[in-house]
């Protein structure tokens, strides 16, 4: 059975990894990029609805779900993993396409729309404002909230350690915070899905080095391009009582990052596609219909 009802899974050899997704629908492709701590499994109420009008692609990122998870943190950059995007489209025969993401995904997309713009006909990331905004002025509530960006990148194995004594604790501590979430607003089948993947060492490793990455790479490729904007039609969605709505004007925000900009709240904290996924499918749709 399919990650997401009525899709077909599938793995492809990509920029030197092998990159596991779904897929499924007809018309314009349109790319659906996981955060943490999940996998392409957080689409399954969100993906069949988009793919009544669009062919609908969800790739769990490098070191996630079962896709590769490379050795070196280097290979963790969101400037590889959107590499990876670009290559599974090209093989998928999509030279231009529409891409979201969520969180870390949200990331990889916001990379992906600098590094080649060309690609992309529209954008929407969800409840992130960009990496160097965090890390650069770092509030301390930002701090206190997101700490764990801080102790995924504490060099290995302590986190792995700390965290393999029990992955699910550890995991689902994250998906009830930076927002509220209660493990009932979770669907059993993700949440099973998700525990199957985050249980699994090198899948604990590979998250690590994601955030190793973000501090080691992410913030100074993006140092580098602080002037260069979205040039796409660009939607940030963010969760309404979300740490990210409390801490800042996300709106405001990526106004200053994008050359066309559109915001919108969904119901709920930082999980909404899991726990509000139809306000998050009437939101996508709206925009890439």
């Amino acid at each position: 059975m399919s990650l997401i009802p009525g899709f077909t899974d599938h793995t492809a050899r990509v920029n030197g990894v092998t990159i596991a997704y779904s897929s499924g629908g007809d018309g314009p492709p349109l790319a659906l990029l996981h955060g943490f701590p999940q996998t392409r499994a957080m689409w399954a109420h969100i993906a069949p609805g988009l793919a009544r009008t669009h062919r609908v692609i969800c790739p769990d990122l490098r070191g996630y779900g079962a896709s590769s998870k490379p050795d070196d943190v280097g290979e963790y950059s969101f400037r590889q993993m959107a590499r990876d995007i670009c290559a599974l489209m090209d093989q998928l025969g999509h030279a231009r396409f529409a891409l979201a993401g969520h969180d870390r995904g949200g990331r990889v997309a916001h990379r992906l729309a600098l590094d080649a713009p060309h690609r992309l006909t529209r954008l929407c990331v969800m409840d992130i404002v960009p990496t160097h905004t965090l890390l650069a002025d770092l509030k301390v509530a930002v701090a206190r909230a997101y700490y764990h960006w801080f102790f995924l990148a504490q060099p290995a194995p302590f986190p792995e350690t700390m965290i393999g004594h029990d992955p699910d604790a550890y995991f689902q501590s994250c998906l009830l915070g930076w927002g509220g979430a209660r493990l009932t607003d979770f669907d059993p089948g993700q949440l099973a899905a998700y525990r199957a993947a985050w249980r699994d060492a090198d899948t604990i490793r590979g998250m690590c080095n994601d955030y190793r990455a973000a501090l080691d790479h992410d913030v100074t490729d993006d140092a580098c391009d602080l002037n260069q904007r979205i040039a796409c039609p660009f939607l940030v969605l963010y969760g309404a009582d979300g740490a990210m709505a409390r801490q800042y004007d996300v709106a405001a925000t990526w106004e200053a990052k994008a050359l066309e900009t559109q915001a919108q709240t969904i119901p709920g904290g930082h999980f909404f596609p899991d726990t509000a996924p139809k306000a998050t499918l009437a939101a996508l749709s709206a925009f890439f219909d």
